[in-house]
């Protein structure tokens, strides 16, 4: 099956009843959605998702989060859980415990299209600055404010981050940050998404006019679709949880989702329902519910 065809088709299908199918996997976005605001998971949610796992039901996290990130959840799949990181740019296989993170999956941005995107974003909106997050390392440009966590690996300008003999050449690039200090963030999104064409897929999860770019096919739903499809796991089959931009796709895709009660209005429109918010354990809610009615 090509890259494509898992995404395009395994789309709802209006006559097949979405609750019709048995739940095999929840595919959950972190940030604003199983995390609280202060990033931590409430022991409610801990206890759904470990009572999922026993009733046979895979948990994937679906982040736009790097890798290195994911030890805030790691601990809490029990040692056989997979995460889909940087908005589906890589799988990473989370049963080595904090720090002990490996790749099992890659879907990088080339680094031509991702200099044609920095180039080209930036004769559209003048003031964008750039982050390049990698498999193993993280640079920005000196102007790049301090959004993240840690300490970039190098300062410098984009393109020279991006060049054959940068820092991390051997390493593939996941996807370029691109932020800009005045431009209204769905503003920004819908501009950069013109400007760059099938260069790269745009989207965004901050609620500053933050966006990510990955490659033209990678999103968390196509990635998604891909591992479901190694499984023998169909989209009927998928719930789904999300609450920024960078979920829509996911949210299509799945044969039920779930809009947080804080989510953004496009994820709601796209949502096959609607759960409360994060910091009221909005995905632990759903999922007890969907354990009282299996047989």
């Amino acid at each position: 099956m090509r890259e494509n065809d898992a995404v395009t088709s395994a789309t709802r299908q209006p006559e097949t009843p979405a609750s019709a199918a048995p739940p095999r996997l929840i595919a959950t976005d972190l940030d604003g959605t199983l995390l609280r605001d202060d990033k931590s998971v409430s022991p409610r949610t801990v206890a759904a998702l470990a009572a999922a796992e026993e009733a046979g039901i895979e948990v994937f996290f679906v982040t736009g989060r790097p890798a290195r990130w994911m030890d805030v959840v790691s601990e809490h799949v029990h040692g056989h859980g997979l995460a889909i990181c940087g908005n589906g740019a890589a799988v990473v296989d989370l049963h080595g415990g904090p720090g002990a993170h490996r790749f099992v999956k890659v879907r990088e941005l080339a680094r031509d299209n991702a200099l044609d995107a920095v180039r080209l974003l930036r004769d559209a909106a003048p003031g964008t600055v750039y982050a390049v997050e990698q498999t193993y390392g993280f640079y920005q440009e000196p102007d790049y404010p301090k959004l993240h966590m840690e300490t970039p690996d190098t300062l410098a300008p984009a393109e020279h981050l991006l060049a054959p003999d940068a820092p991390g050449a051997g390493e593939p690039v996941l996807k370029i940050l691109a932020y800009h200090p005045t431009i209204d963030p769905d503003a920004f999104l819908t501009l950069a998404r013109l400007a760059l064409g099938d260069r790269a897929n745009v989207t965004r999860s901050s609620p500053s006019a933050l966006l990510e770019l990955s490659g033209p096919d990678v999103s968390k739903a196509s990635t998604l679709a891909l591992c479901c499809a190694e499984r023998g796991i169909s989209h009927e089959e998928v719930v789904a949880f999300g609450d920024m931009p960078n979920d829509v796709e996911m949210l299509t895709w799945a044969g039920r989702s779930y809009a947080m009660g804080n989510a953004h209005p496009d994820v709601i429109a796209a949502a096959s329902g609607r759960t409360v918010a994060n910091n009221d354990d909005g995905v632990a809610v759903v999922i007890e519910e969907l354990l009282a009615r299996l047989p």
